[in-house]
């Protein structure tokens, strides 16, 4: 039996595995944004005012997710990333919408966990916390996405009947957890 003395990572090392997770969650976040401005207009040009006008604001949440990352990652004094983590999906239906961002929500919630035990195991409760922060966040934006992909399987035309021709700009800057808090 041999017993080998294992090395603690560099405080280099912790700093710069930190760093990729940031940089691959603000890469997520942009891609999000990019999906759901596409959605918004998709939505917006379907006269489904209602529907496009939620999904602008979690776009802008989303923003503001990637802002929250490029700060943090300046503060671990490295370069924010402007790449997207995969092409938009352009032209989708609205039944498709819903299905695929119930998805991206699900699969960003699930990354975002591991990246916060990522910080975590390297020493940065600031970052671990930022990466709790947006989880809840996430949390509210597929709650959103489940009720409105709820109510087209139940409910389809009359659902859609009713937000036919509603406005789709919103009253406020600020984004959809700002606005509604998780109780849409």
């Amino acid at each position: 039996m041999t017993t080998e003395t294992l090395i603690p990572p560099s405080k280099e090392m912790r700093r710069s595995n930190v760093i990729n997770v940031l940089n691959k969650a603000r890469s997520m976040e942009l891609h999000a944004i990019h999906q759901y401005m596409n959605q918004h207009y998709n939505l917006d040009n379907l006269d489904y005012g209602d529907l496009a006008a939620k999904v602008k604001l979690i776009a802008i949440d989303e923003m503001r997710h990637a802002e929250m990352f490029a700060e943090r990652i300046e503060e671990l004094k490295d370069q924010p990333t402007c790449e997207l983590i995969s092409p938009v999906i352009k032209g989708q239906s609205v039944d498709d919408i819903y299905p695929h961002d119930m998805d991206l929500e699900t699969n960003t919630i699930e990354e975002y966990n591991r990246f916060l035990q990522i910080c975590r195991d390297n020493n940065d409760n600031v970052s671990a916390n930022l990466f709790e922060k947006i989880v809840d966040e996430e949390q509210i934006h597929l709650n959103y996405f489940e009720n409105v992909d709820d109510h087209l399987k139940e409910l389809r035309d009359s659902f859609l009947a009713k937000i036919a021709g509603t406005p789709s700009e919103s009253d406020t800057p600020h984004g959809f957890v700002d606005k509604y808090g998780g109780t849409e």
